[in-house]
């Protein structure tokens, strides 16, 4: 295998053009297919590459090491259901993070047992010619960067698992405090950062360190639900980021590459949803849980009893089978209610009917980047009827039937009728144009962001409660002649 490591810079090149091949691939669904092959080729070669370039006492660890990956990745894809994708995903920026940090560490301590080894013989070292090149200020600066925006992203990307996971110890943080607490941990963490790559102080190193996993908990815990997309698509930003530090560490170009292509897709893909949002991400990340006003916003609704019209699946079912067009909102709700494929089979029979149907994506729908464009290629709705928000919001007018399934503060029409809601300006899916909404529920609780929707009080939209895979079925049935 010497053929490898003679030709490694080769290899690590050719897999860092693939991954470039693999980002332009995944810009459009037609061509998804083909990017994940090229990923998967070039994540191949930076494996196989690295096996054979490795001295020999520590190839076995590397080896064990990938098999145990392997098997904990395979048996972890075979079993997370869809609706656990936005945790999974966040728990694994989370191990990048984590490896940032530990082989920052390591390179350091590396280096450190090198010049104690060497200062204990020196002279005869030296009388041999054999100098000891110390870590310069640059290659400093380096591991700093690489083990703060690690330790940021590891702890961040923890608490947005727990977050997404609903655990109990993932609680949103708020009060006055919270603000001047981050910006005292961040400045001390800068602070800290700057007096070790000046002078490799290790103390200074260590604090640095505890103050960045601290700072990536602090950080986190103010953001509301409602922004978790963004947050999850930020922490794929500073993943990337934290491996192109490790590159640098380990003066790897594929890494390099690899990491700088994810940090700067990932950020450009925060700014668009928040561009979505109408907000900027400053106000996403520091402004806390969609302000006070949400929660201020969602007690108010709670005192004021509203009207609402209900009906049932059957009801539903004659709508659309009666309808020239139908425009489906899907939501979260649809996620968790695992009935993207009763969907997929409700579109199937509303079009042999000859109903036009089509579906209407929010950027920030669900709880991750691409969650509904993910959930509807895994029910293998064609890419043809999945419209994005600017494509569709001109046709709802003209749209005999929404049916929003699981949705909410992406259909508000509070964001625009509204100046007081904390969701005022922000671009929605203007479903409330239409001739008749249908919304599925499970209930009237508000959304992620802890708002009421206007949208289920108006007079046009009936309410249709029950899990979403069972109201969907039961819609398919009636529009077939089986109806209750």
């Amino acid at each position: 295998m010497e053929f490898i490591r003679d030709y490694a810079d080769w290899f690590y090149l050719i897999g860092a053009v693939l991954f470039i091949l693999t980002l332009r691939g995944l810009s459009g669904p037609k061509t998804a297919i083909a990017g994940n092959r090229y990923g998967m080729i070039a994540m191949a070669i930076a494996v196989v590459t690295t096996f054979f370039v490795a001295e020999h006492p520590v190839v076995w660890m590397i080896g064990g090491a990938m098999v145990l990956g392997a098997v904990v990745g395979i048996a972890r894809a075979k079993t997370v259901p869809m609706t656990q994708m936005p945790e999974t995903v966040a728990l694994m920026h989370s191990l990048v993070g984590l490896a940032a940090v530990l082989i920052a560490i390591a390179a350091i301590l590396h280096n450190n047992q090198l010049t104690a080894l060497f200062a204990q013989n020196e002279a005869a070292l030296t009388a041999a010619g054999v100098q000891h090149a110390h870590m310069s200020s640059v290659h400093l600066f380096e591991l700093f960067v690489g083990c703060f925006v690690g330790a940021i992203t590891f702890t961040a990307s923890v608490f947005a698992y727990g977050k997404l996971a609903a655990k109990k110890w993932a609680k949103t943080i708020s009060g006055a405090w919270v603000k001047p607490v981050q910006a005292i941990i961040f400045i001390a963490m800068l602070a800290c950062g700057f007096y070790f790559f000046t002078t490799g102080n290790m103390t200074a190193f260590w604090a640095m360190t505890a103050l960045a996993l601290a700072f990536g908990w602090v950080w986190i815990a103010p953001v509301g639900g409602g922004d978790m997309p963004v947050v999850v698509s930020l922490l794929n930003s500073f993943s990337g980021w934290a491996a192109a530090g490790i590159g640098f560490t380990l003066e790897n170009n594929m890494l390099i590459v690899a990491g700088s292509l994810v940090g700067s897709s990932g950020a450009i893909l925060s700014y668009i949803m928040c561009k979505a949002m109408n907000r900027s991400i400053i106000n996403v990340l520091f402004g806390g849980a969609m302000g006070g006003a949400a929660v201020a916003s969602a007690d108010k609704g709670e005192q004021v009893q509203r009207n609402h019209r209900s009906g049932s699946a059957d009801d539903a079912g004659f709508l659309m089978s009666n309808a020239d067009s139908v425009v489906i909102v899907p939501g979260y709700g649809m996620a968790q209610g695992r009935a993207q494929n009763a969907v997929k089979e409700l579109c199937e029979i509303l079009k042999e009917q000859g109903v036009k149907v089509r579906f209407a994506i929010h950027p920030v729908a669900g709880r991750m980047p691409g969650h509904m464009n993910v959930l509807l290629a895994e029910a293998d709705v064609a890419y043809e009827d999945i419209l994005e928000m600017d494509e569709i919001n001109s046709d709802f007018p003209a749209t005999d039937v929404v049916l929003v399934i699981g949705a909410n503060d992406v259909v508000n029409p509070a964001a625009k009728d509204d100046p007081s809601s904390p969701i005022y300006g922000m671009p929605i899916l203007e479903a409330h144009k239409a001739r008749t909404i249908m919304v599925i529920k499970r209930s009237m609780a508000t959304g992620y962001a802890g708002l009421d929707n206007d949208l289920f009080y108006n007079e046009k939209t009936m309410m249709i409660f029950g899990d979403a895979k069972k109201v969907v079925e039961d819609m398919t049935k009636a529009i077939n002649g089986g109806g209750h």
